[in-house]
C-alpha cells in the first residue's frame, strides 16, 4: 500500500489549507504570540518581584543601657530616611525643587557602625571587642567637638575636618532566636560601668590583647526585627536610621580586620564629590591564592568564581569591574544615602550588588580597598542553596531594573 493513501483525508485538507495561508499572517500571529507572552512575563515579574515589607512599630525603637547599667525603654529611632520620603512628597507636589528632595539631616557623630546580627550569641562579643576599641581610639565619645583641618577634609581617625567626632553600634538583631540581644545589651553594661572592662577573643586577637576599653551610654543601640528579613534587609534597616558621618557596615563574626576601616575612609576623602558622596568598598580580592580562599572546599570556589562570572556579565560596568562585591564591609558617606538606601529592594546575600548598582546609577564616585580577612567558623551561608539563590536573585534584580518594574521615583 502506498504511503500518501495512509494518510487521512482531514490532514491533506489541513496541509492544503496551509499552504493556501498567506506568510503575513503567520508573522502576525507570531507577533500577537511573542507580545501576549511579554505582557504575562511583565505581569508574572510585577507580581512577585521581591517588596521589602514596611517596619513594625517596634522595629523603629531601639534599646540601650542607661548609666546606671539598666536596659532603657525602647525609645523612636531618629531617622533621615523619613525625612527623606517627606521631602520627596514635597517635591512631587511641585512645593521644592526635585534636586532638595536629596537633602539629609545633619550627622550627630563621625561613624555609625552596622551590624546585621541572626542568631550571632557565639560570635558577637569578639567582633564588637575589636569594633569598639578602634572606634573609641580614633572617634572618641560622641558630642566631642574636632579640631577642624586646614583643608577642610575629615581625616581617618576622625579628628580633623567633622564638626562631631563620636561614633555609634546599630545592632540588628534579625529575628535571632537565640542570646544575641542579651549578649550585646551584657557587652555594652560590662564596658559601661566595669573599670576596666573585660574583653573577648576575637578572630583576630585574643582577650589578653585587647585593650579594655570603656564606652559611653547610649553608644550600642540594638533594634530587634520581629521577623527576619535576611542580612540585606537588617542593612538597609539599620543604614535608614544611621547618624555618623559615615556609615559602615560589618558581619558580625568579625571576619574582616576592622582598623581596616581608616582605609576605607582615607579612600573615600579622596574620591568624593562635590555633594560629598562616595562609597568605600572593603575587597578580598588581593587574598585569591592565600590559605584564606584556597583551603575552601573545591565547590565552593568553583560557585565563586561562576557567580563573579554572572556579575560580570549582568551587571552595570562599573558595578562589573569591582572584584569582590559580596564582602560584608563597606563604607558609605551620609550623601550618599539617599541616593541608594529609599531604593533598595533586595534583602538577600545580593542586596550589596543592588547598593553598588544604585551608586553607579547615581554616579556617586566608588573605590574598592583591599582589606584583611579571615574565614571564621559558624556561618549561616548553605554553599550550595544560597549560590543558586544569589544567582536567581541577581537575574532577577537585573531584569527588574532594566524592564523598570524597579525604579527611581
Amino acid at each position: 500500500m502506498d504511503s500518501a493513501d495512509s494518510i487521512p483525508e482531514e490532514w491533506w485538507e489541513g496541509m492544503e489549507m496551509i499552504s493556501r495561508t498567506p506568510y503575513l499572517a503567520y508573522l502576525a500571529l507570531g507577533a500577537v504570540g511573542l507580545i501576549v507572552t511579554l505582557i504575562s512575563a511583565y505581569i508574572l515579574l510585577c507580581t512577585f518581584a521581591p517588596t521589602p515589607r514596611p517596619p513594625t512599630k517596634s522595629e523603629k525603637r531601639y534599646i540601650t543601657i542607661t548609666e546606671q547599667g539598666q536596659i532603657a525603654k525602647p525609645e523612636p529611632l531618629p531617622c533621615w530616611f523619613d525625612n527623606y520620603r517627606a521631602l520627596k512628597e514635597m517635591a512631587r507636589r511641585g512645593q521644592i525643587p526635585p534636586e532638595e528632595a536629596y537633602q539629609i539631616t545633619d550627622a550627630e557623630c563621625f561613624m555609625t557602625l552596622v551590624i546585621p546580627a541572626y542568631n550571632e550569641q557565639d560570635r558577637l562579643s569578639g567582633m564588637l571587642e575589636e569594633a569598639v576599641e578602634y572606634l573609641e581610639e580614633q572617634y572618641g565619645h560622641h558630642g566631642t567637638k574636632s579640631r577642624s583641618s586646614s583643608n577642610g577634609n575629615a581625616q581617618a581617625t576622625g579628628r580633623q575636618g567633622d564638626p562631631y567626632r563620636g561614633w555609634e553600634i546599630i545592632l540588628v538583631s534579625d529575628g535571632s532566636t537565640d542570646k544575641t540581644v542579651k549578649v550585646a545589651l551584657n557587652f555594652a553594661r560590662t564596658h559601661m560601668l566595669n573599670k576596666p572592662p573585660p574583653t573577648y577573643s576575637g578572630p583576630w586577637k585574643e582577650q589578653e590583647k585587647y585593650k579594655p576599653t570603656n564606652i559611653s551610654p547610649g553608644t550600642i543601640r540594638v533594634v530587634q526585627l520581629e521577623q527576619n528579613r535576611g542580612k540585606g534587609g537588617a542593612v538597609t534597616h539599620g543604614m535608614r536610621h544611621a547618624r555618623g558621618t559615615y556609615v559602615v557596615f560589618a558581619d558580625a563574626d568579625g571576619a574582616s580586620r576592622f582598623p581596616d576601616l581608616g582605609k576605607l575612609v582615607k579612600q573615600c576623602e579622596k574620591i568624593k564629590d562635590k555633594m560629598g558622596r562616595a562609597v568605600g568598598v572593603g575587597s578580598r580580592a588581593h587574598m585569591v591564592g592565600m590559605d584564606a580562599v584556597v583551603k575552601r572546599s573545591a565547590l565552593r570556589n568553583l560557585l565563586m568564581r561562576c557567580f563573579h562570572l554572572g556579575i560580570r556579565l549582568l551587571t552595570t560596568p562599573k558595578t562589573s569591574h569591582i572584584k569582590d562585591t559580596q564582602c560584608g564591609f563597606k563604607l558609605f558617606s551620609r550623601p550618599s544615602l539617599p541616593y541608594i538606601i529609599p531604593y533598595m529592594h533586595s534583602e538577600g546575600w545580593i542586596f550589596d550588588v543592588e547598593m553598588l548598582m544604585l551608586a553607579e546609577s547615581a554616579d556617586i564616585p566608588m573605590a574598592e580597598v583591599g582589606i584583611g580577612w579571615k574565614e571564621v567558623a559558624g556561618s549561616k551561608l548553605n554553599v550550595i542553596n544560597d549560590s543558586i539563590g544569589m544567582a536567581v536573585g541577581l537575574a532577577w534584580l537585573r531584569v527588574a531594573w532594566a524592564i523598570g518594574i524597579y525604579r527611581r521615583d
